[in-house]
C-alpha cells in the first residue's frame, strides 16, 4: 500500500516540477532567442525528478519529464480487476438480496443494506472505468468461478433455503469468505496493476471491506 502512495506522491512530484519547468522554458524564450539559436544545445532548464524508494533523484531534461508524468496506460491486471470484481459485487448484491426476507436479526438486515448501498456505486464506477478505456470491447479469457470468495451455487442454494438464526449465520460466513476474496483481488491489483483509477478503487475496496469482515466476525460471536 505504502508504496502505491509513494509512486502518486512521486507523480505529483514529477508533475509539479513539469509546470514550474515549463513556466522556466517560456521565461528563457522571451529573451536571448539569438543566443539560444546560435548555442543549438541549450534544450531548456534540467528538472530533479523524486527517485524510487532507495534511489537518488534523477536530473531530466523537461521533454523527458513530460514523458514520464504522463499517466501509464491501464495493464492486463486493470481490466482484469475491473471485470472480475463486477461479477464479485454481483454476487455479493444476490447474497444480500435474499436477506430481507428471510434473515432473523435486524442488525444484519441493516449490515447487508448497507454492504449493497456501497457496492452499487463500486459496480457503476468500475463499468464507467471499462467503458472509457476501451475494456468493455476486450476479449474477456477469464473464469468467474475461480475467482477467490466466491459462493458456489450449492452454497447459494441452502443460502435460499435457510430461515431466522441459521440464514444469518450462512450469510455471514459466506460474505466473509467473500469480502477476504475481494480483498485478495485488490491487493493483486495493487501489485500488479498500472493505473491510478482502480488502484484508488482497490485501495478502497482493501480499507472498507476489512472493516465490514471484523464487525461480520462480530455478529457471528
Amino acid at each position: 500500500m505504502i508504496r502505491h502512495q509513494t509512486r502518486r506522491k512521486r507523480a505529483a512530484a514529477l508533475a509539479t516540477a513539469v509546470t514550474a519547468a515549463v513556466f522556466a522554458l517560456g521565461a528563457c524564450d522571451s529573451g536571448g532567442g539569438d543566443e539560444k539559436a546560435n548555442s543549438g544545445a541549450d534544450k531548456g532548464p534540467s528538472i530533479v525528478a523524486p527517485g524510487k524508494p532507495g534511489e537518488p533523484a534523477r536530473q531530466l531534461s523537461a521533454d523527458e519529464a513530460r514523458e514520464e508524468a504522463v499517466p501509464p496506460a491501464p495493464n492486463s491486471a486493470d481490466f482484469r480487476y475491473a471485470r472480475m470484481m463486477i461479477q464479485h459485487h454481483s454476487q455479493a448484491l444476490v447474497m444480500t438480496g435474499l436477506v430481507a426476507d428471510r434473515a432473523g436479526s435486524s442488525t444484519v438486515k441493516r449490515f447487508a443494506d448497507r454492504i449493497a448501498s456501497g457496492q452499487k456505486p463500486e459496480i457503476a464506477a468500475m463499468e464507467g472505468w471499462l467503458k472509457n478505456n476501451g475494456g468493455d470491447k476486450r476479449k474477456r479469457s477469464h473464469d468467474h468461478s475461480r475467482m477467490p470468495g466466491m459462493a458456489t451455487e450449492a452454497q447459494l442454494d441452502e443460502l435460499r433455503a435457510a430461515r431466522g438464526r441459521d440464514f444469518d449465520e450462512r450469510f455471514l460466513k459466506l460474505m466473509i469468505t467473500h469480502h477476504q476474496g475481494a480483498v485478495t483481488m485488490a491487493t493483486e491489483v495493487l501489485s500488479e496493476g498500472n493505473n491510478v483509477p482502480v488502484e484508488e478503487m482497490a485501495t478502497d475496496v482493501v480499507a472498507q471491506q476489512t472493516v465490514e469482515i471484523d464487525r461480520m466476525r462480530d455478529l457471528l460471536r
